[in-house]
């Protein structure tokens, strides 16, 4: 296997990189929703000090943010929503997201990664390649997963999972 990656990165280093990062995106939130998800619903809801108050609170930003740069990479209307369901059912949403997002990667071709879409918003405006804004919300998801360790640890659980990239690179790949 390690040859075939080789390969595919001597051949087309963009695409493989922005695939694989794609594919990490995926693994590391369902490495952390499995996790995650026979877990107390009360340790997930309890509140602590931290950018957002609880575990599941970091996880529905998570997945806005995540909705959010999937429909600017995939240059289609982001609409907002309140969810209000489990927290089993935002796991499973994010997933799925993360999923949505890795197939549109692996389906789209260097042109399509490459080229530019504009964003106007109340926050900011800028014009960046498809694969910076990828980066931007795997960068992003990597930020917070890492918060909501922490809030884990605050709360008392301590078996969170290793979700480094590196780690996906040696043992998560399939």
């Amino acid at each position: 296997m390690t040859e075939a990656i080789n390969q595919e990165a001597i051949a087309q280093p963009l695409m493989y990189a922005m695939g694989n990062f794609a594919k990490y995106n995926l693994w590391a939130n369902k490495t952390m929703a499995e996790w995650l998800r026979p877990k107390e619903e009360s340790l997930l809801l309890q509140e602590v000090v931290s950018s957002f108050n609880s575990i599941r609170s970091t996880v529905l930003h998570i997945y806005n943010t995540q909705s959010y740069w999937t429909s600017v990479i995939k240059g289609s209307e982001f609409t907002p929503s309140e969810f209000t369901g489990s927290t089993t059912e935002l796991l499973d949403m994010l997933t799925e997201r993360s999923a949505e997002l890795a197939d549109y990667i692996q389906a789209i071709t260097e042109q399509q990664i490459t080229e530019t879409r504009k964003i106007v918003n109340p926050w900011f405006e800028c014009n960046f390649p498809v694969f910076e804004y990828l980066l931007q919300v795997v960068n992003h998801t990597t930020y917070h997963r890492g918060q909501v360790v922490t809030i884990g640890r605050q709360v008392g659980i301590t078996d969170a999972p290793m979700t480094d990239y590196n780690y996906y690179n040696i043992y998560g790949r399939q």
